[in-house]
Order: structure tokens, then C-alpha cells, then sequence
């Protein structure tokens, strides 16, 4: 899997197509990534304890990798490719060839 967490990535395609956040987790067994603050769902939390709160929260869905796009440093969608430079790998965005 190309994206790691803590990139930054738009969403292209689905209910949030534009909205631009950071990689929060990753599940690179089911090719899917977490974003912050996108593809929100409501989930039906149980009290646990007399301090928990229980009720209805938002929690963030996974999205699958074919639907976001890292973004560079001058806010513009790419992809990911690699590179090897002195013997180490290095991911490069494609657009602008410039290593992230």
C-alpha cells in the first residue's frame, strides 16, 4: 500500500468527493484508509461505565485506497510512485516528481 498514515489526501470519489484530511489509520489487509473528519457514520455507543457516555456518536468509516489521492505540497491531487535515489526508496509524487 502507497499511503501511510499522516499523509495528507483528497477524497475523488463517493459522498465526500473534495474534502481533504489526514490519514488517521490504515488497513492495508482490506485496502482501506481512515480519514479525518470524512465519510462520518453515526454508531450506537453502549454505556459502559457510571462516567461513560453512551448514545449515538460519529466515528469515521473506512474508505477504500481507488478513492483518495495523495495531495503535494501545492494542493493538487497525485499519485504515488517510487524511486530509488543513493540505494534508498523513496516515494515520489507523479505530478511534480518531487519525493514526499
Amino acid at each position: 500500500m502507497r499511503l501511510k498514515k499522516d499523509d495528507t489526501v483528497k477524497i475523488i470519489a463517493g459522498k465526500d468527493k473534495g474534502v481533504v484530511g489526514k490519514i488517521v489509520k490504515v488497513d492495508p489487509e482490506h485496502e482501506r484508509v481512515y480519514v479525518q473528519g470524512a465519510n462520518m457514520v453515526s454508531k450506537a455507543m453502549k454505556k459502559r461505565t457510571q462516567q461513560d457516555k453512551g448514545g449515538i456518536s460519529q466515528i469515521e468509516a473506512p474508505i477504500h485506497v481507488s478513492n483518495v489521492a495523495l495531495v503535494t505540497k501545492n494542493n493538487e491531487a497525485t499519485r504515488i510512485g517510487y524511486k530509488v535515489e543513493n540505494g534508498k526508496k523513496v516515494r515520489i509524487a507523479k505530478k511534480t516528481g518531487e519525493a514526499i
